[in-house]
């Protein structure tokens, strides 16, 4: 199936490792030309590396989009690089685990501003295209309970940007939607680690949690990001899509 995305300029925020890699990966593979920020440079360019093999430009800004100016460098490079903007991905997180004023204030700075104020400076230039097509990767910690107390509001505040965000942008054929992964395990992140300590207790907590008998993987979330963005999706805006092996709970 071709999803109509060669040629198209995608940025993917907090990319270098785990589902915004696997996302960036994912474009590729149809075509798209990736910009894509992280803090590490090691990481960074491995993974442009990666992105580069598979016949497309890339363009890898080490970039803190918790900093203002940092966002509106990667966007502006993006923009002389390639001359548009057709996607964004909004995949930076990581939250305080404290009810304080400094563990809200983080994780408000991480999961919820990185977003807001990304998806603010693409819109001109989607606006000058005449399209273009926003992601958010929340949590189902977002759409139901569960997770730390930061997290889980903040994740829901994400949800419920990309739906105001979808309203007031239909009319320009601009789509915004979120994505809400379940329990994902990858290669340095939080659950593969835990996996690596304690395999045993992650067995137990899979079959108590994931009807699928698994966790999920980088690249399952990614595929869903990757619809979500293409042309096959062309009347799929406001939604969260849940990708968890039925985690969640929630009928809605």
């Amino acid at each position: 199936m071709d999803l109509g995305l060669k040629g198209k300029v995608a940025i993917i925020t907090g990319a270098s490792r785990g589902i915004g890699r696997a996302i960036a990966l994912g474009l590729a593979d149809e075509g798209c030309n990736v910009a894509f920020c992280a803090r590490g440079q090691e990481r960074l360019q491995e993974t442009a590396k990666e992105i580069e093999a598979k016949g497309v430009r890339v363009l890898a800004v080490e970039a803190d989009v918790t900093k203002a100016e940092d966002t509106e460098r990667l966007v502006q490079a993006t923009v002389d690089a390639f001359g548009r903007i057709d996607i964004l991905v909004n995949n930076v997180d990581g939250a305080v685990a404290a009810d304080s004023d400094e563990a809200w204030q983080a994780t408000f700075e991480t999961i919820l501003l990185t977003a807001t104020r990304a998806t603010r400076l693409v819109i001109p230039h989607m606006q000058r295209a005449g399209s273009g097509a926003i992601v958010h990767i929340a949590s189902i910690w977002g759409r139901e309970s569960g997770g730390n107390i930061t997290y889980n509001a903040l994740k829901a505040a994400m949800i419920s940007h990309a739906k105001a965000m979808a309203l007031e942008l239909a009319p320009q054929n601009i789509r915004v939607n979120s994505v809400a992964p379940g329990s994902t395990s990858h290669p340095g992140g939080s659950w593969w680690r835990r996996q690596q300590e304690d395999p045993e207790e992650m067995a137990q907590f899979v079959r108590q949690n994931i009807p699928m008998g698994r966790f999920g993987t980088a690249e399952e979330v990614a595929n869903v990001v990757v619809f979500l963005v293409s042309e096959r999706a062309s009347w799929v805006t406001g939604a969260c899509v849940n990708v968890d092996g039925g985690q969640s709970r929630s009928n809605i």
